[in-house]
């Protein structure tokens, strides 16, 4: 391990002269802050578990990077000492040449060396000035530390001890540097991640099955989690550079209900069930030391009075940190927040938190930096806090369990900014759709009660779809105040949304959204003379098509052009003599608006065209078609080249040896292998799938690393079941590149009836035909069963790497077309879904940005939708034509898995759109981010005469995106018949009593010719 200890310099030096000239200033203008200490002495016994992240272990970790027991530092205004043993002191080598000095005093097994390197240091000391720095309430222990304080001791009488913890606290550690930040971030969504896509559901899930658990074995559960890096490598919000080896605990996990609550830092779980009612759970995270704090109340079938009090929590909660700001003094910010409990209810005063949290980083809790009613301290830019806000012991008169005292809390982590905070652990929700459950009690007799539950999301954090108990509690339909509530709900996601993209994008000019702008590609035809085809000695135009290349005759030389540097070549006759234009890519003119063509200097002189002559008309004729043939060879390949871009080449399949792996039969795959369609069998081996057909051997792998979703959707309503699997990164499946695999069954068998058609008309309904029904369901249920298991066993297999069912809501699914036809639209936990008919839909919801709802308007059968994603080099997705049946069920959903949409009565240029926001996203988030489109649709509803907003379509771009999607599309010959026959009857101009006319003597014929019919067959 002593190998791998690599201090940063950089860091250690600007950390170090921050240090200093805070010092030197603190000295120069006579301040209290140091004390007037000319020297510090910061001394580290051996490692203490108890007493870890003390000010000395923070002033290492701080300036080193690592902790170093049994070390001292003793630094004055001039120098830095450092005695430690020589294992430690050649990783400290480095820093000797720096702009500070740095003397190492090395220690070794000889007593006098250590005794040399204590006098050297306590000389220093004395003579440094009277006062020597020191943090009197550090415990250290072990032999160095004690020889240490007994040399000390010898001058004790000399020099005077003042206590430099609060001088360390203001001028190192706690206006944190970028590095810092970053850390706590991470720490922070680890935090967030934990709480909300494990915790609570292992919690609902205890309650929702009512099992008996205790506090501390649920506690031990949230622990060993902390292990598991495929678990926290999957969170969305961590950044991909995440090391998951770089966590670990700073505190708790604490999880506590039943009446015996206890909110401070020392708290542990104990050995009680966990039961119903008030449920507290808070734990810190610990990244590269680095840590953050998070604390959830958790609300089950909770009482009028509770649900009060939580909300007074909250609006003290929200009005705490409208307060934290730069020059904000903590004591005001507590005061603020006593002020609010006495206003709002008085009685909660005796039950409210006595300070209301504290500076955290590398230490857990900054004693310096607590928000109570004494700290002066001023809050500054750059500071890290977290934030407790809390009740304790409060008594439930509404309460009908046993234990009716409770307590709650709210623990953020949070950077103090210029003007407002910067919330790190926001991703676990703190409203109260977020933190209530409602499990129905059948016993509950006040039925405005149980009204009041079913208006209420049903579910924790994002997920308004769950299983078993909590989605049966789902509101059907909607009542006066729903609406309200989810308008007011996506006001504040519309506000998120825009804090979140003004902190992702700070400091950022417009790179496209992090991604480089396209580079000019250098291409070369040859490296040297010799490699030029011998034809060019006759000095004609050749076209070399291994090269790439067009060779040129000018002025006696050959002159190559690559074919990437050519637009189009074209012939044309003249008399006796055959012209050939070659036009050449050059600024200004173009390759298309999708592929702009990028030039190394567009400055230079750029040759447009050259124009040659010849009497050999079929040669020019040639020679053109050559170089129109080499072009269109060219451009294929770069598109080849760039749809390939992505298909990464998988790790192999370790199959399984010992026993033979579990097989699904019988199953037909999509997209299917070339050749015969044959149905294979599915084997689940030790990293992945694989798939067997029957011909030739051939196989398609799937490992569980690259699965993103795992989905199974019964037959019931469906001709097929399905298990779909939707990739990370798509992989080749013989020559088509896919994104989608999936195994299924067909449901139905055809089916013969061999009496006739005349008896099966006069014995419908009969036994036969019931029998027939019931051994139809029958063998739905059978497939649903072993399709169903086979998924489970999937997801088993691959929990490793964060594989889990996903099973489609088909009870809030909605019809659409999102590719070509009219389909069914399901949503899932974590994805929305169209996995029936091919090409398939699958959107990841935590990757969506927005959602906007188009033509939305009275009067129009049909509204469509469109979902941004947050990278927003991602092309919107549009599903179009949905019902305006659909549109308040729609609503709801999005409404309910935390996306924010807004509506409008138009159909909007995306286009134009996401290359606004790509330019400078800072800028547009600055000027209200996606705030213009509910903008815009207000504005709809007012004049009807405004100017026409550069984001919308006009009817001419609105036309030719209809007749380009046409054009593209492939329809079968009575469609367009209808088609144009539509058109021809809308373009006559006849009325509607015309029209009528017309149907009932085209149903006249029609009838006559099935009369006709039904002579000539009899």
């Amino acid at each position: 391990m002593a190998e791998e200890i690599v201090i940063d310099k950089t860091t250690f030096f600007n950390r170090l002269s921050n240090l200093y000239s805070t010092w030197k200033t603190d000295k120069r203008t006579g301040n209290a802050l140091f004390d007037g200490a000319g020297s510090i002495v910061i001394l580290m016994g051996k490692t203490d578990e108890e007493n870890s992240f003390q000010k000395s272990n923070a002033m290492h970790f701080w300036l080193l990077g690592y902790e170093f027991p049994a070390t001292l530092l003793v630094l004055t205004t001039e120098a830095l000492y450092v005695v430690t043993a020589a294992k430690k002191a050649k990783h400290l080598e480095p820093l000797k040449n720096g702009k500070i000095p740095v003397e190492i005093l090395v220690t070794t097994k000889d007593p006098e060396s250590k005794t040399k390197a204590f006098e050297k240091c306590l000389d220093v000391i004395k003579g440094a000035g009277k006062k020597v720095g020191v943090l009197p309430k550090d415990a250290t222990s072990g032999p160095f530390a004690e020889e240490w304080k007994r040399a000390f001791s010898e001058i004790s009488k000399e020099v005077e001890e003042v206590d430099i913890a609060s001088a360390l606290s203001a001028s190192a550690f706690s206006v944190k540097d970028p590095d810092e930040l970053v850390s706590i971030r991470n720490a922070s969504r680890a935090c967030s991640g934990l709480m909300s896509e494990y915790f609570v559901d292992e919690m609902s899930r205890l309650l929702d099955e009512e099992k008996q658990m205790t506090h501390k074995a649920l506690a031990n559960k949230v622990d060993a989690k902390i292990d598991e890096a495929k678990f926290f490598n999957k969170l969305p919000k961590l950044p991909s550079e995440f090391d998951a080896g770089q966590i670990d605990w700073a505190y708790g996990p604490v999880i506590q209900s039943g009446g015996a609550y206890d909110l401070k830092l020392t708290a542990t779980s104990n050995n009680n069930n966990l039961q119903p009612g008030i449920i507290l759970s808070s734990f810190g995270i610990r990244y590269k030391t680095y840590s953050s704090l998070i604390g959830r109340t958790y609300l089950v079938d909770p009482s009028k009075s509770q649900e009060a009090n939580y909300a007074i929590l909250l609006n003290i909660h929200e009005a705490v940190l409208k307060e934290v700001r730069d020059g904000a003094v903590a004591k005001d910010v507590y005061n603020k927040a006593l002020g609010l409990v006495r206003a709002k209810k008085p009685e909660l005063e005796s039950h409210f938190v006595k300070n209301i949290g504290a500076g955290i980083g590398i230490e857990l809790r900054d004693a310096n930096m607590v928000l109570n009613a004494k700290n002066n301290r001023a809050l500054k830019n750059g500071m890290t806090l977290s934030i407790t806000i809390g009740l304790t012991d409060v008594n439930d008169p509404d309460a009908k369990a046993k234990n009716n005292v409770y307590s709650m809390v709210i623990t953020d982590t949070v950077r103090v900014g210029e003007s407002g905070p910067h919330i790190f652990t926001k991703d676990a929700g703190i409203d109260m759709d977020s933190v209530s459950f409602y499990f129905g009690d059948e016993e509950e007799p006040e039925k405005p009660a149980k009204e009041k539950k079913d208006t209420k999301s049903s579910t924790v954090t994002s997920r308004n779809v769950t299983r078993t108990k909590l989605r049966a509690e789902r509101p059907t339909q909607i009542n006066e105040g729903a609406e309200a509530r989810r308008r007011e709900h996506q006001k504040e996601l519309a506000l998120k949304k825009t804090r979140e993209g003004l902190d992702r994008f700070t400091g950022t000019t417009g790179d496209e959204n992090g991604v480089a702008q396209k580079k000019f590609k250098r291409f070369e035809s040859y490296k040297r003379d010799n490699q030029l085809p011998a034809k060019v000695k006759d000095l004609t135009i050749y076209v070399d098509h291994k090269a790439a290349t067009v060779i040129v005759p000018i002025m006696g030389r050959p002159v190559p052009f690559h074919i990437n540097t050519i637009k189009n070549a074209s012939k044309s006759d003249e008399g006796e003599y055959a012209y050939l234009r070659i036009n050449f890519l050059s600024p200004g003119q173009g390759v298309g608006r999708k592929d702009d063509q990028p030039f190394e200097d567009i400055s230079a002189h750029f040759v447009r065209n050259l124009t040659l002559r010849s009497k050999d008309n079929d040669r020019l004729a040639q020679v053109a078609q050559d170089i129109t043939e080499l072009r269109k060879t060219a451009l294929r390949k770069e598109q080849e080249k760039k749809e390939m871009e992505d298909v990464v080449e998988q790790d192999k399949l370790v199959e399984i040896r010992n026993r033979r792996p579990v097989k699904l039969p019988d199953v037909y795959l999509r997209p299917p292998l070339d050749g015969k369609r044959v149905p294979g069998e599915v084997e689940i081996h030790q990293n992945g799938l694989r798939y067997l057909s029957p011909f030739r051997n051939e196989h398609v792998d799937v490992l569980f690393s690259n699965i993103k979703h795992l989905f199974f959707q019964p037959c019931d309503h469906e001709l097929i079941v399905v298990i779909h699997v939707h990739l990370k990164t798509p992989i080749m499946i013989g020559k088509r590149k896919t994104r989608d695999v999936q195994f299924y069954r067909e449901a139905t068998e055809m089916q013969f009836d061999e009496t006739g058609n005349r008896r099966r008309k006069h014995r419908y309904g009969d036994e036969e035909e019931f029998e027939a029904e019931q051994e139809e369901r029958r063998r739905r249920a059978a497939l649903n069963r072993e399709f169903k298991a086979f998924a489970e066993k999937v997801a088993d297999a691959g929990k490793d790497e964060g594989v889990d069912v996903d099973i489609p809501f088909r009870e809030i699914g909605f019809t659409g077309v999102p590719n070509r036809s009219n389909v069914l639209i399901q949503p899932t936990t974590d994805a929305l879904v169209q996995l029936t008919e091919p090409p398939f839909t699958v959107i990841t919801l935590n990757e969506i940005e927005i959602a906007h709802l188009e033509r939305v308007q009275f009067g129009l059968k049909n509204f469509d939708m469109v979902f941004v994603f947050k990278d927003f080099h991602r092309p919107p997705v549009h599903i179009n034509t949905i019902p305006v049946e659909a549109l308040e069920g729609v609503k709801d959903w999005l409404d309910s898995v935390d996306i924010a949409f807004s509506e409008g009565p138009l159909n909007l240029n995306w286009t134009t759109i996401i290359k606004t926001v790509v330019s400078d996203p800072y800028g547009f988030f600055a000027d209200g981010g996606w705030s213009f489109l509910a903008a815009e649709s207000d504005s709809e509803d007012g004049s009807e005469e405004e100017e026409e907003s550069a984001f919308e379509l006009s009817e001419s771009e609105l036309a030719a995106d209809e007749s380009s999607e046409e054009d593209s599309e492939e329809y079968d010959d009575n469609a367009s018949a209808d088609a144009s026959d539509f058109s021809a009857d809308e373009e006559s101009g006849e009325d509607w009593d015309e029209l009528e006319e017309k149907a009932k003597k085209k149903d006249k014929e029609s009838n006559m010719d099935d009369d006709r019919g039904t002579k000539r067959k009899r």
